[in-house]
């Protein structure tokens, strides 16, 4: 059984955002890039997939610039088997590198590697879509699970937990299929010095993006970036009446 895991190189989570001057994208030079937290996640469901015996294999794959290697070098680190770069020029940004553009690549992809099972995370936590599993599912004609919480497979059949609004769900599905990886499925493991060494002598096989045949499509244009409103100070309050009063007579939130 092999497993694809897609990734995505994003601003690192314990970055600070800062907008450009000029309002026209969020500030990227000489800042921290990372993987996606929730890409992250995928990756160690599937080294806890392989390590289970379910799975043979465990190939990772980015759609990126070449700075994505960087990334792909830390999934390997984590555990995965080998790697699969197509590399994006300028002039594929993320306005045209749009979910749809990336669930075709994937599909492309799919079809070359033939995985039994496709993770990604749920969302990426710059552009926080939550479209590619989605469109990935059915552009490939699979099985669909989104939000996991819970991965096993029993007697051959796949099973998730996955989180909805008044609970867990948990459906049974056939092979190949697509899920995607919520929070609370798993924390990633820490990539030690041994294996980040190890990970340098793993393959990666680099590719234009124009191998795979798909077309980006610019389906969105980026109007303007803002940061939010900056919000007041709290105060402190010395007892429950003096904060009824507060929010009565100066938030006006209360009758």
């Amino acid at each position: 059984m092999k497993l694809l895991v897609a990734v995505k190189r994003v601003v690192d989570f314990n970055v600070r955002i800062r907008v450009k001057s000029d309002g026209s994208d969020v500030e990227l030079a000489n800042v921290k890039m990372g993987i996606n937290p929730f890409c992250e996640i995928a990756v160690e469901e599937g080294v806890r997939l392989r390590e289970a015996g379910v799975a043979t294999e465990l190939v990772v794959v980015t759609l990126g610039p070449e700075a994505a290697a960087e990334q792909l070098r830390h999934a390997l680190a984590l555990g995965a088997d080998r790697a699969l770069h197509y590399v994006t020029k300028e002039s594929v940004t993320d306005e045209t590198l749009t979910p749809l553009t990336v669930a075709r690549a994937l599909q492309k992809v799919c079809e070359r590697e033939m995985p039994s099972l496709v993770l990604l995370g749920k969302q990426s936590i710059d552009s926080d879509n939550n479209q590619v599993g989605q469109m990935l599912s059915a552009l490939c004609d699979w099985p669909l699970a989104t939000f996991a919480s819970a991965i096993k497979l029993v007697e051959g059949e796949l099973q998730v937990t996955r989180e909805i609004d008044g609970g867990l769900e948990t459906l049974g599905m056939g092979l190949p299929a697509v899920v995607t990886v919520d929070l609370r499925l798993n924390e990633p493991r820490f990539a030690s010095l041994p294996n980040i060494m190890k990970a340098k002598r793993k393959p990666i096989e680099s590719a234009p993006f124009a191998a795979l045949g798909v077309e980006p499509a610019d389906q969105t244009r980026l109007l303007g970036v803002m940061a939010p409103a900056p919000r007041r100070a709290g105060i402190r309050v010395g007892s429950v009446d003096e904060l009824l009063d507060r929010l009565k007579n100066e938030a006006k939130v209360l009758p």
